[in-house]
């Protein structure tokens, strides 16, 4: 899908609205110019960012009460899908928590959140204090046996572990779960028929 596609996906399914458009617009421009000179994204998704990495984000907007706050994104990354669930949000007492541990993607990252006005930081290590936040987000940050661990062991609850998943996401989330016994839906992708959304809630 080409942008002008996806702009249409997110407006008619997602209701992202022009602003928010905008913004990702400015984003999306951004990341590219600094892929120049760091390996932010894969080179070879830069011409298909707008459905490889930001609409494969945006679509946790369908699993996401932006009326409960804060939400915390773990490895965002180069801002993905933490930076575009900000931008989406219209509610000022949402906050989002982004959690990077390169330096030169958090510089990146800051310089994003105070050009677009977005409600949303930046820290370095996940494991520094406990995590309070209602929703936990990430798309590629550990395995997701490591993810629930963190969950479990670091994140206040209660909370809701939302996770992006690639084509493997069924035999991870069966072998994930003997070990932990808590109940858990797959939803389908977007972006990729072979791709999954893990939702688990921690009470």
């Amino acid at each position: 899908m080409q942008e002008q596609e996806v702009i249409k996906i997110l407006k008619d399914n997602l209701n992202f609205n022009q602003e928010a458009i905008d913004k990702l617009k400015i984003f999306s421009n951004s990341l590219i110019k600094a892929n120049q000179n760091h390996n932010f994204i894969s080179r070879n998704t830069e011409s298909i960012i707008w459905e490889r990495h930001i609409l494969d984000s945006a679509q946790l907007v369908k699993f996401i009460d932006f009326n409960q706050g804060p939400m915390a994104d773990l490895g965002t990354g180069a801002g993905f899908p933490g930076i575009v669930l900000a931008i989406f949000n219209q509610n000022k007492a949402f906050h989002v928590k982004l959690f990077e541990k390169s330096k030169v993607k958090r510089n990146f990252l800051e310089k994003v959140i105070e050009s677009l006005s977005i409600n949303a930081t930046i820290s370095s290590n996940i494991y520094e204090n406990e995590i309070n936040a209602k929703t936990i987000v990430c798309r590629a940050f550990k395995k997701l046996e490591s993810v629930i661990q963190v969950s479990r062991e670091i994140v206040k609850k209660p909370h809701r572990l939302i996770i992006l998943k690639g084509q493997n996401a069924q035999k991870e989330a069966e072998k994930a779960f003997k070990k932990y016994k808590y109940t858990y839906k797959l939803e389908n992708s977007m972006t990729n028929k072979y791709s999954k959304i893990i939702i688990m809630k921690f009470d």
